[in-house]
C-alpha cells in the first residue's frame, strides 16, 4: 500500500522473487511520479539499489556531492564530509527514482499496480488471511484482495496506520518549535553545493535539484500561510540569511512551490502488527533537517524485502519477526542525528543566548577539528549504520 520509495522498491523485489504482490496507490501515477519531495540519497541506498538491480542509468550516473557549507555571521564554513568519511550524496530527486521504480515494475516486469483507489482499508491483520478493500477507479465497484501479508507504505495518514486498533502501537513524537517555508524555484542552483544559512532572523536553506531548478527553505512560524511571503519577501530574506563574504549572489527566479512544513518527527514503535508490516512514513517521519527520509524508507524496504524472501523461500519468519527491531537501530540513530542538526543550525534564531552560543561551538568543531569532523560526517551520511 502505497506508491512511495518504500512500496515502489518493496514492489520491485518481490516481483523480482517471483512473489505475488498488488501495489495499491490512492493517486494518479501522473501524480506520484511529478510530485517534488527528497533529492538525496546516501550512498549506501544507492549502491544497495544498485545490487539488487534497481538503479537505472539516471541514479547511477547522477551527481555526487561530498561536502557542504555553513553560513555563520557572515562567514562561510565548509563541512568536507565526503573526505571525512570515504562517502557521499547522490542528488537524485525522489520524484526521479519514484518514476524510475514505477517503470521498472509496472512497464517492464509487468507488475499489478492499481492507481486511484478510493475507500481503501486493511482488515483482520490479527489473522493469518487479511483482506484489503478498495473502490475501484474504473468502475466504481467495491474490490477485496486476499493476502499473506500487508505491507504499509502509504504515510502517517494513510490506511495501513488507521488498521492498527489504539494501544496496538506507541507513536513517540518531537516538535520542533518551528515551521519552514519549502520553496522550489525556477533558478539555477547559486552555488555548488547545499548551504545552510544560520541567522538570527532565521534559518535558511539551498539546495540544488537540477541544472535549472533550486530547492529553497526558509525558516518560518509553525502553522504560518503561505500567503505571508510573496516573491519580494521571499527573495529578500533569501539574500539576508544566506550572505556570506565571498559568496556568489543568488539567482533569482519564479517560486513554482511554497508549502509551510511544521517542523516534527515521530517514530512508531513496533512497526509490525499482526500480519501488517509498516514502512516509510507510515512508520517514521524524520524533520527534513539531515536529508534522512528517502533513505530510512529505502532501507526500511530492503529489509522487508529479505525477510519476504527468506520466508517465502525457505519458510524462515526470523526475518520478519525481527523486521520491527532491525529498521529501528537505523531510524533511533538518524532521529538522533537529526535533533542535534536541528539544534544548530535552529540555535542562532532561537531568541537563546545560550543556545546561539553552543550552536557555534559545534559549528567550530566540526569544520575545524578532523576527529570531531569525522565522527559528524559518518553520522551526516549513515556510513556508520548496518547497511
Amino acid at each position: 500500500m502505497g506508491a512511495g520509495p518504500a512500496g515502489l522498491t518493496l514492489a520491485n523485489l518481490l516481483r523480482a522473487e517471483g512473489v505475488d504482490c498488488v501495489l495499491l496507490e490512492a493517486e494518479a501515477r501522473e501524480t506520484v511520479e511529478l510530485l517534488p519531495r527528497a533529492g538525496f540519497l546516501e550512498e549506501w541506498a544507492v549502491r544497495a539499489l544498485e545490487r539488487r538491480g534497481l538503479a537505472g542509468p539516471g541514479l547511477l550516473s547522477a551527481e555526487a556531492q561530498g561536502d557542504c557549507e555553513f553560513r555563520l555571521d557572515g562567514t562561510r564554513h565548509l563541512f568536507r564530509y565526503g573526505d571525512l568519511s570515504g562517502h557521499r550524496h547522490i542528488v537524485y530527486p525522489q520524484q526521479r527514482l519514484v518514476t524510475d521504480l514505477v517503470r521498472g515494475y509496472a512497464d517492464e516486469a509487468g507488475g499489478d499496480v492499481r492507481f486511484g483507489v478510493r475507500d481503501v482499508a486493511v482488515h483482520g491483520i490479527r489473522t493469518s488471511r487479511p483482506t484489503v478493500t478498495y473502490t475501484d477507479p474504473g468502475d466504481g465497484q467495491p474490490r477485496t484482495l486476499a493476502c499473506d501479508f500487508v505491507a504499509g507504505c502509504d504515510g502517517a495518514r494513510g490506511s495501513s496506520r488507521a488498521a492498527i486498533p489504539e494501544g496496538g502501537v506507541e507513536v513517540f513524537r518531537q516538535d520542533l518549535g518551528v515551521g519552514w517555508l519549502a520553496l522550489l524555484a525556477e533558478a539555477p542552483p547559486s552555488a555548488e553545493r547545499v548551504v545552510f544559512g544560520l541567522h538570527p532572523q532565521g534559518f535558511a536553506a539551498h539546495m540544488a535539484r537540477g541544472p535549472r531548478t533550486t530547492r529553497y527553505y526558509l525558516e518560518c512560524p509553525p502553522g504560518d500561510s503561505p500567503d505571508n511571503w510573496p516573491h519580494e519577501r521571499v527573495w529578500s530574506e533569501l539574500r539576508t540569511r544566506l550572505r556570506a563574504r565571498g559568496a556568489p549572489p543568488l539567482d533569482e527566479g519564479e517560486l513554482i512551490e511554497r508549502r509551510v512544513l511544521d517542523m516534527h518527527s515521530y517514530v512508531v514503535e513496533p512497526m509490525t502488527y499482526g500480519r501488517l508490516h509498516l514502512a516509510g512514513d507510515a512508520a517514521h517521519l524524520v524533520a527534513p533537517v539531515a536529508a534522512k527520509g528517502m533513505n530510512l524508507a529505502l532501507n526500511d524496504a530492503l529489509l522487508l524485502a529479505d525477510a519476504f524472501r527468506a520466508y517465502y523461500r525457505e519458510g524462515d519468519d526470523s526475518g520478519l519477526e525481527g523486521y520491527s527491531d532491525a529498521c529501528l537501530r537505523r531510524v533511533w540513530q538518524y532521529q538522533d542525528f537529526n535533533a542535534w542538526l536541528s539544534e544548530t543550525v535552529h540555535g542562532p534564531s532561537s531568541g537563546d543566548a545560550f543556545r546561539a552560543g553552543t550552536a557555534a561551538a559545534r559549528l567550530r568543531r566540526m569544520t575545524r577539528s578532523e576527529r570531531a569532523g569525522r565522527a559528524v560526517a559518518a553520522l551526516y551520511i549513515g556510513s556508520d549504520a548496518d547497511h
